[in-house]
């Protein structure tokens, strides 16, 4: 693989964490609740000081944007988003549905993203015009056109439920195909990957969807927010799908 050296820095971290995770996972670790109410626990900390430590090594004047730690630099025009545990509660719960997330934003715009699932058995990443990859193998995705034919995957209904938008939800529902709830990191590499055709999420930190965003977009599908905006470090909420049914569902969502 020809990955430039920003990439590279991005897959050695996830490994390092990846190996951190797995030594900690189903070890019955302590759990802390941070003021959002969120958990927290050694491997969170842990996995992010070994990929801060790699990244800032390699790239000294990038700024560093981290899920558990203290970040610095936010406004650099290069910038780090780390969440190094992305579905601690999964990984408490002691099932494999967590991740590591690192993506890189240039000037606003993200540029590429690694999302490693070290215990489900996933990596996938992707650069700016290099394409996208899981496990090695590259992602496309799907050319389903029609929402009678499509897969959505939703997350975070219980948001999505208590908005004004639940009615619209429910009658976009009633129009696809298929409707799961595969959530975090899966449905993202199912819709890279072509067997899903769009993903919907109501809650979100940007920490959590960064490295996604480089991985749809490089795979041919497109990421904005549920009303069609771009994504920024503010983002909430996601609308992905495979582009030709991004119209469609905005619409219906309209």
């Amino acid at each position: 693989m020809n990955a430039s050296p920003e990439l590279r820095a991005a897959l050695d971290a996830a490994e390092c964490a990846a190996d951190i995770a797995r030594s900690l996972y189903q070890h019955n670790i302590e759990v802390h609740i941070k003021a959002d109410k969120s958990p927290v626990t050694e491997a969170d900390v842990r996995c992010e000081n070994a990929i801060r430590e790699i990244l800032e090594a390699r790239f000294p004047s990038y700024g560093f944007f981290g899920e558990e730690t203290v970040s610095r630099g936010i406004d650099a025009e290069n910038l780090w988003l780390v969440d190094p545990i992305d579905g601690t509660k999964a990984f408490v719960r002691e099932y494999p549905m967590f991740s590591t997330q690192i993506a890189l934003m240039r000037r606003g715009e993200i540029v590429l993203g690694v999302s490693s699932a070290p215990v489900y058995g996933e990596v996938a990443h992707a650069e700016r015009g290099c394409g996208a990859f899981l496990n090695g193998k590259r992602l496309s995705v799907s050319r389903i056109s029609t929402l009678d034919a499509a897969a959505l995957s939703a997350g975070n209904l219980k948001s999505l439920a208590s908005g004004s938008g639940w009615n619209r939800y429910g009658a976009l529902v009633a129009q696809v195909g298929r409707i799961r709830g595969y959530g975090d990191f899966l449905h993202y590499h199912l819709l890279a990957a072509g067997k899903i055709d769009a993903v919907i999420e109501s809650d979100v930190n940007i920490l959590d969807i960064a490295a996604c965003v480089a991985i749809v977009s490089e795979a041919g599908g497109r990421f904005s927010e549920l009303g069609g905006a771009p994504i920024t470090l503010q983002s909430k909420t996601v609308l992905a799908t495979n582009g030709l049914l991004h119209a469609p569902v905005l619409a219906a969502l309209g």
